[in-house]
């Protein structure tokens, strides 16, 4: 069965292991999730628990969302952030169940997806890391892209071809990450490595098979 929480990114940082070798993790504030709804295979086609994260203000919520998350008991501080986390099979879990840090343990393997830091308008230097033209003996064009036309067949340019354009800013996936500690009294995960997103940013780690 699967396992996910709805965390935030809390910044980075490095402790030591059991071998004194430094090990550079994330802190995450992983929950604590509140289950909001369930979908089964008989009645949704699919398995999965909706889980509740943050708070949000009662005056800012729509009534729809508070006749949703009635049930959970979440109608006087409705939840900032809902999400889906499919489960194998129809999950075991009741509406309302408080799900935390302690979900998951050292040493256990983790999908982690955010968003990636927006960078916003770029050129082709920064973007797709091109070498841009000569600097001396009259080049005009350092940072430019340069030529992109065709002949007159085709004619045109071809799709996909590497440009200025927005950068960031999009849904990134780090997989097979190792837990390197849990501290459910704080509701944090230490994650080896580096996942994707600012400090603050919105979370979701689901448990994975190493490959």
């Amino acid at each position: 069965m699967s396992k996910g929480l709805i965390g935030k990114k809390l910044g980075m940082t490095q402790i030591f292991d059991e071998n004194g070798d430094l090990v550079p993790v994330t802190v995450v504030q992983a929950g604590p999730c509140t289950v909001v709804a369930l979908r089964t295979t008989q009645i949704h086609g699919y398995s999965a628990v909706q889980l509740a994260f943050g708070k949000k203000s009662r005056a800012k919520a729509r009534k729809p969302l508070l006749g949703h998350v009635a049930a959970a008991g979440l109608r006087d501080t409705p939840p900032a952030v809902l999400r889906e986390v499919r489960f194998d099979h129809d999950p075991e879990y009741k509406i309302g169940d408080k799900l935390g840090a302690d979900l998951f343990g050292k040493g256990d393997c983790v999908d982690v997806t955010g968003r990636s830091k927006g960078r916003g308008f770029q050129g082709v230097v920064k973007r797709w890391n091109f070498g841009g033209g000569r600097a001396s003996h009259g080049g005009g064009w350092t940072r430019r892209p340069g030529s992109i036309g065709m002949c007159v067949s085709p004619a045109r340019v071809y799709k996909g071809r590497k440009m200025p354009g927005r950068m960031g800013g999009v849904r990134r996936t780090v997989q097979n990450l190792t837990i390197v500690d849990v501290r459910p009294e704080e509701n944090l995960i230490l994650v080896k490595g580096a996942v994707p997103g600012p400090n603050g940013g919105l979370l979701l780690i689901r448990s994975a098979c190493k490959k």
